[in-house]
């Protein structure tokens, strides 16, 4: 048997172990393919919003790269710590340091090359379904057909090799300061009593606690200038968390003898303390990895339904045409109308005629509405309407929920021609939606004022406007080339499309991201847990020489599992919750239900991926001492 059967029968003989080590790094060599596939696909690159969605996802494999970096390192010193033992009987027995630290090198090159061969010969299998899942979800006018990725393959195959190249090359060089006495101890070695501090468990919960109070009550802008000092106090509270302060409250528990003599509890929490210690960088990484994805994703959804209900809300027509004297006015109503008639679409059609004055008093233009056209195109978008008298005036505001609206404060104004107006109310609204302020007035009054220009503006009022979007999409091409200083025609259905677009490029790219953390979350506490397998099935096959049953060992091992599964999600879950309420605070919108789903979906995933770990380490452990 040669030097390298060797090293690849040791990674054939620890499997079980290598199985989500292996796993887990073709997912991520998959997940960096497909983002690959469609950043270099030919339809996106070529297009305006399919060429940010290309640059979003070239921003992302990096992201995914360096985090699969730390992951990749992360699993490996996991994996070589519940091996020392195998390697101290292998030194004993002959094998020189070098050759040690060259069977670790082949070792993980094997894994890595598999891993990278398999992620991508996923992707490959993947990759139609995800392209034709990305088109639908994008709205782009060309297919995403199936194409060779060339350039996807080699970026992908070569980041991956020097990855696992790196990360072999800083492993071996970790392995080789070990002393044999410390490889044939292995886990074995007695553990130092876990400490807690109590001035730094009250510090995590006061680093938490005014973290929490100032993202829960900063509004408006003041949120993005508090979210990168919270974001801080926070983390470093959560470190401390786990830590210092869990430790803490199991040794207090611990104490508690109506708690530690109740039932299984002292099984429970006998090495409780013990566990936390060990994993609590483990815990803060998922918990903060796991805020990361939780606050991004539900930022993306609850920003898009935000700008979505905004948008429909400040947007009541379906069309909306204004013209000052162009010459194609009546020629681009005929066009728009016919397209309706062929389409079988019914509308209702409303006119308001501006004129645009100079006023005396402020000295300055402005544009004035008449009365009854007000009341009419009010009307058709469920607004109120007014009454007025002679020489009385009402000053419309155009009210947008993000920028506001320029709230001036002018009580009368004097026309040009002397009259004086006495502004009676001020109303702010979304019709008329081409001027950030005007004035109403009487009819006669207007009938009588000369004004610089006339305009004249018509909203299309259709109750299915989402039948309109080929329309208005053919209609602002086709116009796109004419003078847009003499008119201006817009379609809900169409800026709908293109927004929708837009954000669906961002949401692609987020929910990728999103996704990965969090498997890579979940993967952790996998490889965390299996780490102690070993020692798992030696304490459990002791205690159930002494009386334990079948049935308190799985409740035993199923409350272990909860704690090291659901304590840095549960965290995270909090964390996230904040983080989206400081949000909402900014953006004066409720993200409630966006947050609820995101939140929710996540902790769901969790909870299978935890019932599914929970059966197989429990048929590990009593397949050994049963």
């Amino acid at each position: 048997m040669t030097f390298r059967q060797f090293a690849f029968n040791n990674v054939i003989r620890n499997k079980r172990i290598y199985a989500g080590y292996f796993l887990s790094s073709a997912f991520s060599v998959m997940v960096f393919f497909v983002y690959a596939i469609f950043a270099f696909h030919p339809n996106l690159t070529n297009e305006s919003i399919g060429s940010q969605v290309a640059i979003g996802l070239h921003f992302a494999e990096s992201i995914i790269y360096v985090f699969s970096f730390i992951f990749v390192l992360y699993s490996m010193s996991s994996f070589l710590k519940t091996r020392k033992k195998e390697f101290g009987l292998m030194v004993m027995h002959g094998m020189t340091n070098r050759q040690l630290r060259t069977m670790v090198f082949l070792e993980n090159m094997l894994i890595g090359f598999f891993a990278t061969i398999m992620g991508i010969g996923i992707g490959f299998i993947l990759a139609k379904l995800l392209l034709l899942i990305a088109e639908n979800l994008l709205n782009l006018e060309q297919s995403l057909s199936f194409y060779f990725p060339t350039h996807a393959l080699i970026l992908t195959f070569a980041a991956f090799i020097i990855l696992f190249m790196v990360i072999s090359i800083f492993t071996v060089s970790v392995l080789k300061g070990n002393k044999l006495i410390d490889l044939i101890k292995g886990s074995v070695k007695p553990k130092a009593e876990p400490k807690s501090s109590v001035w730094l468990s009250l510090l995590a919960i006061l680093l938490i606690g005014s973290g929490y109070v100032v993202a829960l009550n900063v509004k408006g802008a003041a949120v993005s200038m508090a979210m990168l000092p919270v974001t801080t106090v926070v983390i470093i509270g959560t470190y401390f968390l786990f830590t210092q302060l869990s430790v803490y409250f199991i040794k207090k528990g611990k104490q508690r003898k109506g708690i530690f003599w109740r039932k299984t509890n002292m099984i429970l929490l006998s090495d409780l303390d013990y566990r936390m210690k060990d994993n609590a960088r483990t815990f803060f990484f998922v918990a903060i990895v796991s805020t990361v994805s939780f606050s991004a994703i539900g930022s993306l959804v609850g920003f898009k339904s935000m700008m979505t209900n905004i948008f429909l809300d400040e947007n009541p027509f379906a069309f909306e045409y204004s013209s000052s004297s162009s010459s194609n006015h009546d020629e681009h109503l005929l066009i728009l109308e016919a397209a309706l008639d062929q389409e079988n679409i019914e509308y209702m059609k409303v006119e308001a005629v501006m004129k645009d004055v100079t006023l005396v008093d402020p000295n300055e233009n402005t544009t004035i509405v008449k009365l009854s056209d007000y009341n009419e195109v009010a009307k058709a978008a469920g607004e109120k309407t007014v009454q007025l008298s002679k020489n009385e005036a009402i000053q419309v505001f155009y009210s947008n929920s993000l920028i506001g609206s320029a709230n001036e404060d002018n009580p009368s104004v004097v026309l040009e021609d002397n009259t004086n107006l006495q502004v009676v109310e001020k109303v702010k609204s979304v019709t008329l939606p081409n001027f950030t302020s005007y004035f109403v007035v009487e009819d006669v009054l207007f009938e009588q004022l000369k004004g610089e220009k006339q305009i004249t503006f018509l909203a299309y009022d259709i109750p299915n406007w989402q039948e309109t979007e080929a329309i208005g999409k053919m209609l602002t091409k086709d116009w796109s080339a004419s003078n847009q200083k003499e008119f201006k025609f817009t379609s809900l259905a169409y800026d709908m499309y293109v927004m929708n677009q837009g954000y669906s490029a961002i949401m692609f790219v987020g929910l990728f991201i999103g996704a990965v953390f969090f498997v890579a979350a979940g993967s952790f506490l996998y490889f965390r847990l299996y780490t102690d397998l070993e020692e798992d099935k030696k304490k459990f096959s002791a205690i159930m020489k002494m009386g334990l049953t079948e049935q308190e060992l799985t409740k035993v091992i199923t409350q272990q599992l909860m704690v090291l599964f659901f304590v840095p999600i549960l965290v995270a879950v909090v964390h996230g919750g904040v983080a989206l309420t400081a949000l909402q605070r900014m953006f004066g919108y409720s993200l409630l239900t966006e947050s609820i789903l995101v939140l929710g979906s996540f902790f769901l995933i969790q909870v299978v991926y935890f019932l599914f770990i929970r059966t197989t380490y429990i048929r590990n452990i009593k397949s050994e001492i049963l």
